[in-house]
């Protein structure tokens, strides 16, 4: 049970992030949202607020890498449709609510612990994609060079989208994200 409700925070901690920010995200709307007792604060997160969006980005980063890894054995070209439909589900089924966590913690936090755990999933993710677009069809070099472009790309193209509650710049950047994986490929 007790494990249960620390799962139930974290994973709620996890879309408070991605639906308000790091300021937003307090041990108080953490409890409401989840319906957690007060008194689980401390004693599943002795260490803090902090300790619970560590908890919260490294879930929110598991879950991503389990979704990219359904693209295991798919083409360079169908793992970037992938990776893009990812983001394009977030955006339409949170109306435009959610983004990523993991990028609302980076631009809004001045701890070095939380940076570093942001930069490990974001490395995580960078190193799946670049693994699965080379096995993919794109040389190693292109195939690492891509996985960071289209989690750049993807990423500020959630964020221009959601600030004008519309799906055109996130369809702009896929459609040149989607193209330029296809010219990797044939070359």
């Amino acid at each position: 049970m007790a494990s249960e409700t620390r799962a139930r925070m974290v994973a709620g901690a996890a879309r408070l992030l991605a639906e308000r920010g790091l300021q937003e995200t307090s041990f108080s709307e953490v409890l409401e949202l989840t319906g957690a007792p007060r008194g689980s604060i401390y004693h599943h997160f002795p260490d803090g607020k902090d300790q619970l969006i560590a908890s919260a980005i490294d879930l929110a980063g598991a879950h991503a890498v389990a979704l990219i890894d359904r693209s295991t054995g798919k083409s360079a070209e169908e793992v970037t449709t992938h990776f893009l439909g990812m983001w394009r589900e977030v955006l339409l089924r949170s109306n435009f609510k959610s983004g990523c966590s993991v990028l609302a913690v980076t631009i809004a936090t001045d701890s070095s612990d939380l940076l570093g755990h942001a930069a490990t999933v974001f490395r995580t993710w960078r190193l799946r994609l670049a693994e699965l677009l080379r096995d993919g069809g794109l040389t190693e070099q292109d195939a690492a060079r891509f996985a960071a472009i289209l989690i750049a790309g993807t990423e500020g193209a959630v964020v221009l989208s959601r600030a004008e509650q519309s799906m055109e710049p996130f369809e702009l950047v896929a459609e040149q994200l989607s193209s330029q994986v296809q010219q990797l490929s044939a070359g």
